[in-house]
């Protein structure tokens, strides 16, 4: 079991059940999935850019990418429908678990000039989208063997029925978030 997964059970639960007045355990919020989408701008032009950035996302991840592909033709992009543009994973149980392990204590500290992740990248639902631009930060991705730098997005689904609860639930995963502006604590 993961050391994230064994503290979130043990500790983190209950504390999310005091904190937050629920009435029922099955209330509390977890996280549902990770959702990781990598966007190849040059597949457009040449087809073997999404075919590394297949095997990398696969590396990140520790399990297999699906290739994304174009549901509609953009002329202006030249781009047509069907066409392979980019790749994603979705993890969930164990995997995702540790992907969020490797993302927190290893990959966000790698990030140059690292501040915490910004808190605006909550969707309404409960939902965190976080964009990394360079996929390097990650352990298992060698520089010299990169064709090119790539971003990807990073999607935490979770139970919560508002931003705040899934806010609360984050931060006490360990999800670094920046400095609350000085405007916002007051509030």
């Amino acid at each position: 079991m993961s050391v994230l997964k064994d503290r979130y059970e043990n500790e983190i639960k209950q504390s999310l059940l005091k904190d937050m007045n629920l009435s029922s355990t099955m209330a509390i919020p977890k996280i549902e999935k990770i959702i990781i989408n990598m966007g190849v701008t040059q597949a457009v032009t040449d087809k073997k850019y999404v075919d590394s950035a297949v095997e990398e996302l696969s590396q990140i991840a520790g399990q297999r990418a699906v290739v994304t592909r174009a549901k509609k033709s953009i002329a202006n992009f030249k781009l047509r429908q069907g066409m392979p543009i980019g790749c994603r994973v979705t993890l969930r149980g164990e995997r995702m678990y540790d992907f969020l392990e490797r993302l927190i204590f290893i990959a966000l500290p790698r990030v140059r000039d690292f501040q915490g992740i910004p808190r605006r990248g909550f969707d309404g639902n409960g939902n965190y989208n976080l964009g990394i631009k360079e996929h390097t930060i990650f352990p298992e991705i060698s520089f010299d063997k990169t064709d090119a730098v790539k971003g990807l997005n990073i999607t935490i689904v979770t139970t919560a029925d508002n931003d705040d609860m899934a806010r609360t639930l984050l931060e006490r995963v360990g999800l670094p978030f920046r400095a609350a502006p000085k405007s916002q604590e007051n509030k």
